[in-house]
């Protein structure tokens, strides 16, 4: 799989852009600020309708203009597909498959997927666990796109359940601190209004242990499946031995956590009873604090070298192999499950690593379908990266493809790119 052809419209800094791509390594180099980044990170949203750079749309639409359009021409097994998206902030994006409008955007998702490591990706060891989720949630909806339907409904449900917290803990609170005032017309009395938020509660449990059960079910099988992964790319990138893991670490009652650490994927019912009797459990506490204490919202992944953590422990060499151990093992697990190769963006990355990690990264994706890398030198990337591949140069908008040596084959060449004013 590989993306043949990108246009952009008032996407970022680009009024309007063309940019062709062939399969193998393309290589955009510029200064910061010239717009190289913006291009691969068009192309991940199209994979996964999100930014690695911005939490919201806004910033990804022209200063000026209402809304942006990422379109791209998909190659896989030969068959071409194209896939639209227009961005609009303040309203529901809209998305095209193969020129027909789908009901959701989320129903383009699969029609290209990526894996990419920048500089941000650090945070996936030294950062908060919200950091390590979302790697893990945007890897499961990689896999399998319809855990993006979970994901959402997960969400919802969580954000009803607070609201309820937030706005019943008057009510839930009665009698715990001081007598209740007598009910003023039309109230119901403190025991039954009291009774009923305790019902709708128990309601929203319900709902919050059947979604995250299986939200949770599928994290951990897909960490069972990452791991050895995860050590082997861990130990081609540092060129060193390191017995280095990930364990997830659950916010459920102490005897399934501790079973879930040790590695055991336990069924969706067992997680689904066991998430309702730490809600249970943990139901004064909830109503005190006004916030959901229990469920994958308040889970992390453990990452560890040996017996330490990485995060405090690890230098700063060790933390980004780890980073790049996670992508790494992320692509090769893809890529054994799907048939076919993820697109590889390789964002700015080269700057930050030392020769040893630069050379040993090149070594590991040099067989990859079609990688793209953004660099503000040229010199920052590998020469047996640049030599076999495309270099474009971006400057202040404009995309400008580099002379290439002649080919044989005509109809490999890579087309002429351009970019309208």
């Amino acid at each position: 799989m590989h993306v043949r052809h990108l246009t952009l419209k008032d996407f970022r800094s680009y009024p309007s852009a063309e940019l062709a791509l062939t399969p193998g390594v393309t290589t955009f180099v510029g200064l910061n600020g010239q717009g190289k980044t913006n291009l691969v990170e068009a192309i991940g949203y199209l994979a996964t309708l999100g930014s690695h750079r911005v939490a919201t749309d806004q910033p990804l639409v022209r200063f000026g203009a209402s809304q942006a359009i990422v379109r791209g021409a998909i190659i896989r097994d030969e068959h071409e597909t194209m896939v639209e998206l227009e961005i609009t902030p303040g309203r529901a994006n809209r998305a095209r498959l193969g020129r027909s409008p789908v009901a959701r955007p989320r129903d383009v998702l699969g029609t290209v997927r990526t894996v990419l490591f920048a500089p941000e990706d650090l945070s996936l060891v030294k950062g908060d666990p919200s950091e390590r989720r979302r790697f893990l949630d945007d890897l499961l909806v990689q896999r399998q796109p319809r855990w993006s339907g979970v994901r959402s409904d997960y969400d919802k449900i969580l954000k009803q359940r607070n609201a309820l917290l937030k706005s019943a803990a008057p009510v839930l609170r009665k009698g715990t601190r001081r007598p209740p005032r007598p009910p003023r017309d039309g109230e119901a009395p403190p025991d039954e209004a009291r009774e009923s938020a305790l019902h709708t509660l128990d309601v929203w449990n319900d709902h919050l242990a059947t979604v995250g059960s299986q939200l949770l079910y599928a994290r951990l099988r897909l960490l069972r499946d990452l791991v050895p992964d995860l050590a082997d790319c861990y130990d081609a990138v540092s060129a060193a031995t390191s017995n280095a893991r990930a364990t997830y670490r659950s916010s459920l009652h102490e005897e399934l956590a501790a079973r879930i650490a040790d590695g055991v994927v336990p069924e969706v019912d067992e997680l689904r009873g066991g998430m309702l009797q730490t809600l249970d459990a943990v139901r004064a506490n909830e109503i005190e604090r006004g916030i959901s204490l229990v469920g994958p919202h308040r889970d992390d992944v453990v990452l560890s070298l040996g017996d330490l953590p990485a995060k405090g422990y690890a230098s700063h060499g060790e933390s980004w192999s780890f980073a790049l151990g996670l992508k790494l093992a992320a692509y090769r697990l893809l890529r054994r499950d799907l048939g076919d190769d993820p697109v590889l963006v390789l964002d700015d990355v080269f700057a930050e690593l030392d020769s040893g990690r630069r050379e040993r990264l090149a070594a590991l994706v040099g067989d990859c379908e079609q990688v793209l890398i953004t660099a503000a030198v040229g010199a920052d990337v590998p020469d047996v990266l640049r030599e076999s591949g495309t270099t474009v140069t971006v400057e202040l908008g404009q995309i400008v493809p580099a002379p290439t040596l002649p080919v044989t084959d005509a109809p490999d060449q890579p087309e002429q790119v351009e970019t309208d004013e």
